[in-house]
């Protein structure tokens, strides 16, 4: 009887589409490495109140990570994440100056800066044909520019309002931090658009083959401008909430997201290629990252130990889906 159950369950993981196979294993990344982190770590590992905290950290790189999915997608990636977040961040804090009454303009303006740079990697990457992760590094590094020309030599940056830090560091009924709430209303409309619209099968379409894709009538361009105004904003809104978790902005915050948001991705099972991906499968690449920054952090691995490790991760995920198809099955 077991080993009929075996059978029937291991006949059912090889007859799913690769997408779905994919996902799977992700989620089953997850069990294996709270697992092995409980017995090899700390028994706390697996404790509710270590993975609530872990949880609402991990909504953070989880709001980054579905823009950042999008984006890939389409066959390009993103990399002004960090000074994207940062200046967003930056300029929010200045404006709000520590007072709620004025966090509807600072939220406005923080999700504006990253709008406008979506928009400009956006029109690069669809008009100017400039290659994504080329274009995407060069308006990284004029918005760290940016940023250190308005902080000043001395920075002295403004204490977040408290209903913003509240938003990202409080949590409800002792398990539900309002975080995730945050991330999970981000999750269903990422989920709904990706797999319940038309402008989900245009985004898939594209990563496909774009040529194709405008052949058959998508207008690609809109498509790829779309992709990267949603990263965008995003990363301004990530910005934001960490600029709450912190009680305030300060110059670099950004850096170590961008690896991670790609490892995410890569985890979750979206092939680096585009057109292949679901965005369930993103969720899981972002708890594992975040699991495994835990474990990291728990046996004090220095910052460039982990660069390392989620690099190593990136490319043992490439080696596992990079090469597979780009259509979806």
């Amino acid at each position: 009887m077991e080993n009929t159950q075996k059978n029937s369950l291991l006949s059912r993981f090889t007859n799913m589409d690769r997408e779905n196979r994919n996902v799977v294993i992700s989620y089953s990344m997850i069990v294996v490495l709270i697992v092995f982190c409980s017995i090899f770590i700390t028994p706390n590992f697996a404790s509710p109140t270590f993975l609530t905290q872990q949880l609402r950290i991990a909504s953070f790189l989880g709001i980054i990570a579905a823009g950042q999915m999008a984006v890939i997608l389409t066959g390009n990636i993103d990399l002004s994440i960090p000074w994207t977040l940062n200046l967003s961040a930056v300029v929010a804090t200045s404006i709000m100056a520590g007072q709620d009454g004025n966090l509807p303009s600072g939220i406005g303006v923080a999700l504006g800066v990253g709008l406008f740079v979506g928009l400009v990697n956006g029109i690069g990457v669809a008009y100017l044909r400039v290659p994504a992760m080329v274009l995407t590094l060069g308006v990284n590094a004029v918005l760290k520019g940016i940023t250190v020309v308005y902080t000043g030599s001395a920075p002295q940056f403004q204490q977040t309002p408290e209903f913003l830090s509240k938003a990202a560091t409080e949590v409800l009924f002792g398990f539900l931090p309002i975080a995730v709430i945050i991330w999970g209303l981000v999750s269903v409309i990422q989920y709904l658009v990706l797999s319940r619209s038309g402008v989900g099968r245009k985004t898939y379409a594209v990563g496909n083959n774009e040529v194709v894709a405008y052949l058959s009538g998508i207008r690609t361009p809109r498509v790829l401008i779309m992709v990267f105004i949603l990263s965008g904003v995003l990363n301004a809104l990530a910005g934001l909430l960490l600029a709450g978790n912190a009680g305030r902005s300060f110059n670099e915050m950004g850096d170590p997201y961008m690896l991670p948001a790609i490892a995410a991705v890569v985890v979750g099972g979206t092939s680096i290629l585009g057109g292949s991906g679901k965005y369930v499968g993103t969720i899981a690449g972002v708890i594992i990252v975040r699991l495994l920054d835990g474990a990291l952090n728990i046996v004090q691995v220095p910052p460039a130990a982990k660069d390392i490790t989620f690099g190593l991760v990136i490319l043992v995920m490439l080696f596992l889906y990079g090469r597979g198809e780009k259509v979806r099955e």
